[in-house]
């Protein structure tokens, strides 16, 4: 989130680049060390017993003022994340829908008056519909699926390598000029090779998950 604001912000001392370096190693260390702790822990002391819901998935839910708080933690963090990556769906909508019914009042922008402070509000009915209904649906499906912790490893596993990998990768190589062949070449190449590889070990353990729901339900 961090990252992608700084992006929309004007730029100004320091750089925005450094600023955006210096995001990046942060996030990326902390978020290296919680997960790594929480996997690594997780698997020496229960296996593959190990629940995907680390927080209740145990049974029991003491300390509560602990579970309590590490729930908000998350409900803070997933709100946020999900608001700024969803953006460019509902600017897509509500752009081709402004094309579309330039004089529709629904797409439009209304002036509402708050009662009782009288004050006048711009509201777009569908911004504020379309987007209500969205979060409603997306968060009901989630909460309907009964292995939801199986199908978002899956989903990670399958975007994790050409989005965080080998797209990267590639507009390093292309932007830098890195010639083919070259040991730098080489490297880049071989990580995104060890990483495609890690992707499809995780998509075919997350198949397998979700096939031993379906049997056990």
């Amino acid at each position: 989130m961090l990252i992608i604001l700084q992006d929309t912000l004007k730029a100004g001392p320091p750089s925005e680049a450094k600023v955006m370096k210096k995001a990046t190693a942060v996030s990326v260390a902390v978020t290296t060390v919680i997960y790594l702790l929480c996997e690594c822990v997780g698997y020496a002391a229960f296996g593959n017993t190990a629940p995907d819901n680390i927080l209740t998935g145990f049974g029991f839910y003491e300390p509560f003022w602990l579970l309590d708080l590490a729930n908000a933690a998350v409900a803070v963090h997933l709100v946020g994340t999900y608001q700024v990556i969803t953006q460019p769906i509902f600017a897509y909508v509500e752009l081709r829908a402004a094309a579309a019914w330039p004089d529709n009042a629904f797409v439009g922008t209304m002036h509402v008056r708050l009662w009782p402070s009288g004050v006048h509000v711009a509201v777009c009915p569908l911004q504020l519909i379309g987007r209500t209904v969205y979060v409603c649906l997306t968060t009901g499906v989630a909460m309907a699926m009964p292995f939801f912790g199986s199908v978002v490893g899956l989903i990670g596993a399958v975007s994790f390598w050409p989005l965080t990998v080998y797209f990267p990768v590639s507009m390093y190589i292309v932007r830098r000029q890195v010639p083919r062949g070259r040991t730098r070449w080489l490297l880049l190449q071989a990580l995104s090779a060890v990483c495609l590889l890690v992707s499809v070990a995780a998509a075919a353990g997350s198949i397998a998950d979700v096939v031993a729901e379906f049997r056990r339900r």
